[in-house]
């Protein structure tokens, strides 16, 4: 099947991005339920796999906080999680247990909005996946579990950071929470939080009393994503650059791309044709494809190393999408 697929008649210059992989068929397992200790409710998954292959890659995809009735669970994201299952990858998605579709009670103090449990759910998800493949048969043997990737936005952006090495200490009495999964071989933090402290909004100290990150732990391989007009007034006194302290304050490898005329929420990645959108609709297409495909680019190259982040990245730039910084 034609990459074509996946391609809108309104892409404009996503179209001239080159992936080096055809888009095929995909399957989708949903509800997986998964039995976990010291959950207040069994972790639900869906499943998003290419309909043949073996030796296929994982992601693991973590949903943002946002207050939609299901984009913000394993409902949501399809624009990433049937793209990057198109083109050769298998995507978990956990349900967290922050979403308002559970809308739970109010969570023990020092875990607000599930903060702790969250990366946990991912560890969870590779710990079970021989029961997973048990359910879903069609997946067993076809798994690469030496090749896992973790996408988060958001809120689901420091779920992904700390999988990564990130850190977080909880200002008010010192606890440290390291949840690194050396499992995971690469990341991508799309729109994700920055540093805490003097940076966040007066409203953020209190919606985030937990909140203060230490990136320079955070030595996995990383692909920092950010809009260049990404303001979030209700988390912090600074400008879109706090999207991007992920890459600037952690060692590398890292790569960052600045994404022209981004907000956030990329032209719908949460959803297609989501109300959430907040960029202009006439761009939305384009930039919805410019996030896929680059991307995909740089989780086959962080995985493989077969350069398709090194052919794509410049022609990000030349097209005038946005700005792609690297250090290693």
């Amino acid at each position: 099947m034609s990459s074509s697929v996946f391609t809108h008649a309104l892409s404009g210059n996503a179209s001239k991005l080159a992936v080096k992989a055809h888009a095929s068929p995909v399957r989708i397992y949903c509800p997986i339920t998964l039995p976990v200790s010291n959950r207040p409710v069994d972790l639900q998954l869906r499943v998003t796999s290419p309909a043949s292959g073996t030796n296929l890659p994982i992601i693991l995809l973590s949903h943002g906080h946002g207050q939609t009735d299901w984009l913000s669970s394993m409902y949501g994201y399809s624009p990433l999680a049937e793209y990057y299952a198109a083109h050769g990858f298998v995507v978990f998605q956990p349900t967290h247990l922050s979403s308002r579709m559970l809308s739970l009670e109010k969570p023990p103090q020092g875990d607000e909005m599930y903060w702790q449990s969250r990366p946990d759910d991912m560890s969870q998800i590779l710990n079970h996946l021989e029961s997973i493949e048990a359910v879903v048969p069609e997946l067993k043997g076809r798994l690469d579990t030496d090749k896992v990737a973790v996408v988060g936005h958001s809120f689901g952006g420091l779920t992904a950071s700390m999988l990564l090495g990130a850190t977080n200490t909880d200002p008010r009495n010192g606890s440290k929470h390291d949840a690194f999964d050396k499992r995971i071989k690469a990341g991508v933090v799309i729109g994700g939080p920055g540093k805490g402290g003097e940076d966040l909004s007066e409203g953020a100290k209190g919606l985030l009393p937990f909140y203060a990150p230490d990136f320079s732990s955070m030595r996995t391989k990383t692909l920092v994503v950010a809009g260049d007009e990404d303001l979030s007034p209700y988390l912090t006194v600074r400008d879109e650059t706090w999207h991007a302290d992920p890459y600037t304050l952690s060692p590398g490898p890292k790569d960052l791309f600045m994404v022209k005329g981004a907000k956030h929420t990329f032209g719908g990645i949460s959803g297609w044709d989501s109300n959430e959108i907040q960029e202009e609709k006439a761009k939305c297409a384009e930039m919805l494809g410019v996030l896929q495909k680059s991307t995909l680019a740089w989780l086959r190259s962080a995985l493989y190393g077969d350069g398709s982040w090194e052919d794509i990245r410049g022609v990000i730039e030349e097209l005038g999408c946005g700005i792609v910084q690297s250090k290693e």
